[in-house]
């Protein structure tokens, strides 16, 4: 017998593979309904992602090379992308930064209009995740956090916000502390994009 994440035979006698697969089903289900909607509005998915990014992050976030980093693409890539979505007046660049050659971009009055009719697009995913027992919820969640943070750590995510890898996050005895709220956080407390984020240095 293969042991092999993708065989059914190992799978189903691992619950590390199971949890895996597990996450390929929910990834297809959310690129099934971002395609959908991209294909109402006539974008593409990472034209909806970039959208959405922009208008929830800050605008030293929004440049090509941030971009290509938080959606591991390329630089071309993003360029493409961002053409594409002045040509439609989705957004528009700013050049007020203190290198001549960059720019950082931002929703034009149209894109804001735009991202209130797209952003809904994983709200059936979230649906059936609000029918779920909330200790359940939680437990979910803490799992899943920190295997984004080990993921970054191991190099395979390149960017990310939670807490375990900000400066101001501590652990004491199994508690979470933020030191810049000055405040012991829950489980749920725990944020995978913080605004404040900063992060710690590695020795």
């Amino acid at each position: 017998m293969t042991d092999s994440i993708f065989n059914p035979e190992f799978q189903n006698q691992n619950t590390s593979s199971k949890i895996i697969v597990a996450l390929e089903r929910i990834s297809e289900a959310f690129k099934v309904l971002l395609w959908d909607k991209a294909k109402e509005f006539g974008l593409s998915p990472i034209q909806i992602q970039m959208l959405i990014f922009v208008a929830y992050h800050k605008q030293d976030l929004c440049n090509v090379s941030h971009l290509a980093n938080e959606f591991n693409i390329t630089k071309p890539t993003v360029s493409d992308a961002v053409r594409v979505l002045i040509k439609k007046g989705l957004i528009e660049k700013d050049f007020s930064s203190t290198d001549s050659r960059s720019f950082s971009i931002f929703l034009s009055k149209t894109g804001k209009e735009t991202i209130k009719l797209i952003e809904d697009f994983a709200n059936p995913i979230k649906s059936n995740l609000e029918t779920i027992n909330e200790n359940k919820l939680e437990d979910l969640f803490s799992t899943l956090s920190q295997v984004i943070y080990k993921l970054n750590q191991s190099g395979v995510l390149t960017v990310q916000r939670t807490c375990f890898g900000c400066k101001f996050y501590e652990n004491k005895d199994n508690t979470h502390t933020c030191n810049l709220l000055e405040k012991e956080l829950r489980t749920s407390d725990i944020r995978l994009d913080c605004p404040e984020f900063d992060a710690k240095l590695t020795a």
